[in-house]
C-alpha cells in the first residue's frame, strides 16, 4: 500500500503491502466492542498508513461511530487491540497529536455569542504546542470570519471554524465525521479543496460520510464497514467496479443464514424457504467462501445490482435523487 503522497491523484489504484507499525497512522487489530448482547465491532482488522486520506462509508449501526469512538480513546475495545501513531488512543489524544470533527446534532457546536478568534485563540491554549494562530486560520479558510459572532454563521462557514478548532493543536491525524452534512453542494466542494489542501501537507485524513462521491474524489482508499467487520477496502474507483454488480442467488436447503452472513463480501443475506439471495461487494469472495464452507448450493446465479441497491449496500440510505447532487 503506497503513502499518499505516491499516489496522484487521489482515488489511483496502488498495490497493497504491509507496513511496520512505525509507517502506521492507525491500526485495529481483532477489535471486538459490544453495547449488551448487541456486538458494534465484530473482530475488525483496519489499518491506515500516515498520509493518506480514508473515507469509511457503512450504513447506521455498522460500527462507524464506534470505530471512531475507540480511535479517540473515549471507549475502550472489549478485545484486541487499537493504535494510533504508534501508542494508545489516549496517551496520541493527550499529546495533541489527534484532532476530531464530530457530528453537533442540530446545532454548531460552537458557543453561541462569542466571536470567532475568541474561540480559536481559547481553543489552542489548551494545547502545549498549538499551531500557528495565523497558520490556523489560513488552513481553515477562516480569516474573514474571525470577527463575527458563533451565532451568525451560515452551515458552511461553522463548519470552517470547527474544522479550525479540529487543527488548532497541529494534530498528524484527523477524524471527520459527516463534515459536510450542513452544506450546500458548493460549500461542500470549497470545504474539500480545503482538506486536500491540508493533507497535501502530510497529515492523515480519516472521514466517515454518507455522500459517496465524496468518498470517490476525495479519499485515497475507500473503507466500507457493515455489522461491525471491513467487507470492502480499496482505490474507489476499484470499489465502484466491485459494488456496483454483484447479487449471488441459489438453492439450498437448511441454509445457515448466520454462516452465510459471516463470509467475505457479504452485506446483506435473504432467506426465503429454499432461495436464498446474496448481496455482496466481492461475489468472487463470497462464491470461493460458500465453495470452502461447503454450503451445498445449486441454480448459482450472479447478477448486476443497480446503482441504488450499491448506494443502499454501501450506505444504508436512499440513494441520492438526481437534484440533490
Amino acid at each position: 500500500m503506497l503513502a499518499a503522497a505516491e499516489i496522484d491523484p487521489p482515488g489511483q489504484d496502488a498495490a497493497p503491502k504491509p507496513l511496520p507499525t512505525s509507517d502506521l497512522a492507525l491500526r485495529f487489530s481483532g477489535v471486538e466492542h459490544r453495547y449488551g448482547a448487541r456486538v458494534a465491532l465484530d473482530q475488525l482488522e483496519m489499518s491506515v498508513p500516515r498520509g493518506e486520506t480514508v473515507a469509511l462509508l457503512g450504513p447506521n449501526g455498522a460500527g462507524k461511530s464506534t470505530a471512531i469512538s475507540l480511535l479517540l480513546g473515549l471507549r475502550r475495545p472489549h478485545a484486541g487491540k487499537v493504535e494510533v501513531l504508534g501508542t494508545t488512543p489516549r496517551r496520541a489524544v493527550s499529546q495533541g497529536r489527534v484532532g476530531a470533527m464530530l457530528q453537533t446534532g442540530t446545532g454548531s457546536g460552537l458557543p453561541p455569542g462569542v466571536r470567532v478568534d475568541a474561540v480559536l485563540r481559547l481553543v489552542r491554549r489548551l494545547y502545549r504546542h498549538p499551531a500557528p494562530f495565523d497558520a490556523t486560520v489560513e488552513r481553515a479558510g477562516i480569516s474573514e470570519l474571525l470577527g463575527r459572532q458563533t451565532q451568525r454563521l451560515s452551515g458552511g462557514q461553522a463548519q470552517r471554524v470547527r474544522f479550525a478548532i479540529a487543527i488548532a493543536g497541529d494534530p498528524e491525524l484527523v477524524f471527520l465525521d459527516e463534515p459536510t452534512a450542513a452544506m450546500d453542494v458548493s460549500g461542500r466542494r470549497a470545504f474539500w479543496r480545503m482538506i486536500r489542501t491540508y493533507a497535501k501537507e502530510g497529515r492523515t485524513i480519516v472521514f466517515a460520510t454518507h455522500h459517496l462521491e465524496e468518498a470517490d474524489q476525495n479519499a485515497h482508499r475507500v473503507v466500507v464497514v457493515n455489522h461491525g467487520r471491513v467487507v470492502a477496502d480499496g482505490p474507489g474507483a476499484t470499489l465502484k467496479a466491485t459494488v456496483v454488480a454483484r447479487r449471488v442467488r441459489f438453492v439450498c436447503s437448511g441454509a445457515d443464514r448466520a454462516l452465510l452472513d459471516s463470509l467475505e463480501g457479504v452485506t446483506d443475506v435473504r432467506v426465503n424457504g429454499t432461495g436464498v439471495v446474496i448481496d455482496s461487494l466481492d461475489a468472487d469472495a463470497t462464491v470461493e467462501a460458500l465453495v470452502r464452507h461447503r454450503v451445498r448450493f445449486k441454480d448459482l446465479e450472479v447478477t448486476g445490482a443497480g446503482l441504488e441497491d450499491a448506494f443502499i449496500a454501501l450506505t444504508g440510505a436512499e440513494a441520492p435523487r438526481e437534484h440533490d447532487r
